[in-house]
């Protein structure tokens, strides 16, 4: 689990392809006396383990393994050395959650198709799939290459975000141009609300499958039938 916040501006260092998936490396100024092998962290906001690290006189590195399906799923597969990208490490308990609770689960990949200056800020447009498009609300929150971020101005499958200048700084969104591909992963809260409603409307169908409404009149047939004769037995009685 993440919340958004980048931590550090690493550089890729090595990419070595594998027939299952490949293995990176990058130069980091994270602190390598806090990070443990098998340790979860985010780049450009997929969830990556940590299986090497190495320090030297002049840097620190980590090494992770990138499955074929990351690869399929993710930009992390057109990564090259010099590269730099977006490393947070996953959340403690005492940590601050500054931006939203992200899984570091990619959903799709996104692209740039309008880049603007709003003030001091950087008003970007994205565009995804229809699949992560349904997912997008005025004002929440967007994981985008592991950046939380608010979304705003939804139009079908584009919708814009804006850039701080601490943010452009800060992450590579800062380097990228129109036409860049970037991760992209919706709020995970949207996704459970609408599985969780998904399968109240399914139980529901269920139920009605299991009552037909051409029962209703057949049980209460009897009911009214002798139901006459008492009402009659009454009227007499009165």
């Amino acid at each position: 689990m993440f919340t958004g916040i980048i931590e550090d501006l690493g550089t890729v260092e090595e990419v070595k392809r594998t027939d299952r998936g490949a293995l990176l490396s990058f130069v980091t100024a994270l602190p390598l006396n806090r990070i443990a092998i098998g340790e979860s962290i985010a780049v450009n906001g997929a969830c990556l383990t940590v299986i090497r690290k190495r320090r030297s006189a002049r840097s620190a590195a980590i090494a992770m393994e990138v499955s074929a399906e990351t690869l399929r799923r993710t930009t992390l597969g057109t990564l090259e050395a010099g590269d730099r990208v977006n490393l947070e490490r996953c959340l403690s308990l005492d940590k601050l959650i500054g931006g939203h609770l992200v899984s570091g689960h990619v959903d799709g990949v996104g692209r740039i198709v309008a880049i603007a200056r709003e003030g001091a800020s950087m008003l970007y447009t994205f565009e995804v799939a229809p699949a992560q498009a349904r997912y997008l609300v005025e004002k929440g929150s967007v994981a985008i290459d592991g950046v939380s971020l608010t979304v705003f101005g939804i139009r079908g499958r584009r919708f814009a975000v804006a850039l701080i200048p601490h943010t452009l700084k800060m992450t590579t969104l800062g380097r990228k141009r129109i036409g860049d591909a970037v991760n992209i992963e919706s709020d995970m809260l949207v996704k459970y609300v609408e599985r969780i409603l998904a399968g109240r409307r399914s139980e529901g169908a269920s139920r009605m499958a299991w009552a037909p409404a051409s029962a209703a009149p057949a049980a209460i047939a009897p009911a009214l039938k002798t139901a006459g004769p008492a009402r009659r037995a009454r009227g007499r009685r009165a």
